[in-house]
């Protein structure tokens, strides 16, 4: 019987330094703006879980979404841009 890591070898092209490349911090860092949009809408939902939502969590919630929303046109416009450049 062959174990995994006796066949992992073949499967994996190149190692695995456990680091990401610099393509992978470039995309990080793109996108950034929208991981952070992502994060304020989810405290926002997360505080209100246990309870009724007020009109102020209401309006938190909405806020964060619009952020988000905007982020991913944002992403998805320099996205298109950067593809008709290139």
């Amino acid at each position: 019987m062959k174990t995994i890591a006796a066949l992992q070898a073949v499967v994996t092209a190149a190692p695995f330094d456990g680091e990401p490349s610099n393509a992978e911090l470039d995309a990080i860092e793109t996108e950034m703006p929208l991981i952070l949009a992502d994060v304020d809408l989810l405290d926002a939902q997360i505080m209100t879980i246990d309870r009724t939502p007020t009109e102020l969590d209401e309006r938190r919630i909405r806020r964060a979404r619009r952020r988000v929303l905007a982020a991913r046109r944002d992403l998805a416009n320099t996205a298109a841009a950067a593809g008709e450049v290139a």
